[in-house]
């Protein structure tokens, strides 16, 4: 009867890094929403910087903890199935390890990504579009009509001139 108390005590790990990790993971969903530029919400653009980074750190973190729990339950798998005096049923490693080591992967690339973020923002300010105002143009009719000769040369736009 001990002996199951210690085979079941790497399960209720695995459980709690994994709540953890999903917990982790609505947590970094949420901050990362606050700090992307699009949003309205989160203040200036430093402050913005700060959360995504924060945002990325709790990602990190969340897939390090899916990545444990992933990796803890394998080495037990692992180390029964090889193990000849373990008469008990032997069970292999499943998709969903898999799956859960490439969502772990993903979470710690993603999570490093936002935490670069901070970095691009740093470096290079905000370029900003200005807007000329609106030029008149003498249309290609009226220059026809026109017997004065026009010696101006012809302007060129940018995109903005037309918005």
């Amino acid at each position: 009867l001990p002996l199951l108390f210690l085979t079941a005590g790497y399960i209720q790990a695995c459980r709690g890094l994994m709540i953890s990790a999903v917990c982790l993971g609505f947590f970094g969903a949420v901050f990362g929403l606050v700090g992307m530029k699009c949003t309205k919400v989160g203040g200036s653009d430093q402050t913005k910087a700060k959360i995504a980074c924060l945002a990325g750190l709790i990602f990190i973190l969340s897939g390090l903890c899916s990545m444990t729990s992933c990796s803890l339950y394998a080495n037990r798998i692992t180390s029964e199935f090889f193990d000849p005096s373990f008469v008990a049923q032997k069970y292999e490693l499943g998709a969903a390890l898999f799956i859960g080591w490439a969502g772990a992967s993903l979470c710690i690339i993603g999570g490093s990504i936002f935490c670069f973020s901070i970095a691009e923002n740093s470096n290079s300010p905000r370029r900003g579009y200005a807007y000329n105002g609106a030029t008149s143009v003498m249309s290609a009719r009226t220059k026809v009509h026109n017997s004065v000769p026009d010696k101006t040369p012809p302007k060129h736009f940018d995109k903005n001139a037309y918005v």
